[in-house]
């Protein structure tokens, strides 16, 4: 009994830990798109402006 109840907590250990790397994960995607968003946003004005500029 005492084999299964170690295997149990190891079993749980090892799935908090893929749970946490997996939060890691998503977080630096999230925060990458974000930045990648204003990056592209900061340079479609950019663009429009030198166009409208041209003009």
């Amino acid at each position: 009994m005492k084999r299964r109840a170690q295997t149990a907590i190891e079993y749980l250990l090892m799935l908090a830990m893929a749970l946490i790397l997996v939060a890691i994960a998503l977080k630096a995607v999230v925060d990458t798109s974000k930045s990648l968003g204003e990056s592209i946003s900061n340079y479609t004005s950019v663009v429009r402006d030198r166009v409208i500029g041209n003009l």
